[in-house]
C-alpha cells in the first residue's frame, strides 16, 4: 500500500494553558500511530491564547514534525467553539478529538479505528467510572440522565467529546453553521448510529482543570435550552396553574370577606406569604426564559466561531 493510498486519520486536541502536557501528549498520540502503518495522521492542535508557553512548546513540535498543524486564537472563545472550529478545519477521512490534559487516553485510539472500519460512523468514549473527584462525576451522571429524560432525542450518557468521527458527519457539521455549538448533543441531533467504547477517565496529573463553575454551568444550561422544550413547557403550565389558582384564592378571600365582614379581619401573614411566593415564581421562570432568550440571542448575532491569529504548518 502506498502512502496515497492510506486513509488519513486527523487527530484534534484544544489546548489553554497546558504547557505541562501536550509534549506528552504529542509523544503517547504519535507512538500508537506509528503501531498502525496502515494510516497516515495529521494532529492539529487550536491554542485558546494560552498566557504560558503551551504555543511555544507547540511551535517547537510543528518545526521538527509537519505532520503537526496549529491554530492560534486571537483570544479564548471557550472550550465548546474553540475545538468545534477546530475539528472543521480537519482534512482526513476521519477526525479524532481527544483532550490535552491527558485524561482522554490516546491508547484508545486503536479501539476507535476498529469500530470505524466496521462500519461505525461516531464511536464515543463514555466514562461510566472515573479517578477524578467522586462529587463531580456523580452530580456529571446525574445531570447527563436528566437532560436524557428531557432531550427529544436520545443523548449519549457520560462521554467527553472524546471520540471519532467519520467524514460524512464533519460534512454535515460543516452545513449547520452553528456558532455556539454543543457538540455533544448535535451529534446525537443528526441521526447517525454511535458506538461507544467504556473506559475509566483517568485524573489529571499535571495543571489546573479549566472546568470551573461557570464552564460547568454554560454547558449545562447550553444542554438544556438547546436539545429540550421541557423546561419552558413546565415554566408556562405551572405559572398558568399558579395564576389561576391565585386568582380563585383572591377570589375566594373576596366573597368571605364581603360575607363574613366582621369576622375575616386582614392579615398582614397571607399578603406577604402571598406576595412573596409569587415573586419567586414569576423571577424562576423570568430566568428560565432569560436562557432560551440568550440561547436565540447567540443565534441571530452571526458571529464567527472563533478569529484565528496564526496557523503553522496548513
Amino acid at each position: 500500500m502506498t502512502s496515497t493510498d492510506k486513509k488519513l486519520v486527523s487527530l484534534v486536541s484544544p489546548c489553554f494553558n497546558e504547557e505541562e502536557n501536550v509534549e506528552e501528549l504529542y509523544r503517547r498520540a504519535s507512538d500508537v500511530m506509528a503501531s498502525m502503518p496502515q494510516y497516515d495522521f495529521e494532529y492539529l492542535f487550536i491554542d485558546n491564547a494560552s498566557t504560558d508557553g503551551t504555543v511555544a512548546k507547540l511551535k517547537a513540535i510543528a518545526t521538527k514534525d509537519a505532520r503537526v498543524k496549529i491554530i492560534v486564537n486571537m483570544r479564548n472563545f471557550g472550550h465548546l467553539r474553540s475545538p468545534y472550529w477546530a475539528i472543521l478545519q480537519t482534512k482526513g477521512d476521519v477526525a479524532i478529538g481527544l483532550a490535552a490534559d491527558l485524561q482522554d487516553p490516546p491508547e484508545l485510539i486503536p479501539q476507535f479505528l476498529t469500530a470505524w472500519e466496521e462500519g461505525w460512523p461516531i464511536v464515543l468514549a463514555v466514562k461510566p467510572t472515573s479517578q477524578t473527584n467522586p462529587v463531580m462525576h456523580w452530580l456529571r451522571k446525574g445531570y447527563y440522565r436528566v437532560l436524557d429524560a428531557m432531550s427529544e432525542v436520545t443523548l449519549v450518557k457520560d462521554t467527553t467529546g472524546f471520540g471519532l468521527f467519520d467524514r460524512r458527519v464533519l460534512d454535515t457539521l460543516r452545513e449547520i453553521h452553528d456558532p455556539y455549538p454543543y457538540l455533544r448533543g448535535l451529534i446525537c441531533e443528526l441521526g447517525y448510529p454511535v458506538k461507544t467504547i467504556e473506559f475509566t477517565q483517568p485524573r489529571r496529573l499535571r495543571g489546573v482543570t479549566k472546568n470551573n463553575f461557570y464552564a460547568l454551568y454554560d454547558i449545562a444550561m447550553l444542554g438544556i435550552v438547546t436539545h429540550s422544550v421541557v423546561p419552558i413547557r413546565l415554566a408556562s403550565m405551572f405559572g398558568f396553574l399558579t395564576g389561576a389558582l391565585s386568582i380563585l384564592i383572591a377570589f375566594i378571600y373576596l366573597i368571605l370577606k364581603l360575607t363574613l365582614w366582621s369576622h375575616f379581619p386582614i392579615g398582614v401573614a397571607p399578603i406577604v406569604i402571598g406576595m412573596f411566593f409569587m415573586f419567586g415564581v414569576v423571577l424562576l421562570f423570568i430566568g428560565m426564559l432569560g436562557e432560551y432568550v440568550a440561547s436565540i440571542h447567540t443565534y441571530v448575532r452571526n458571529r464567527p466561531i472563533v478569529v484565528e491569529r496564526e496557523r503553522i504548518n496548513f
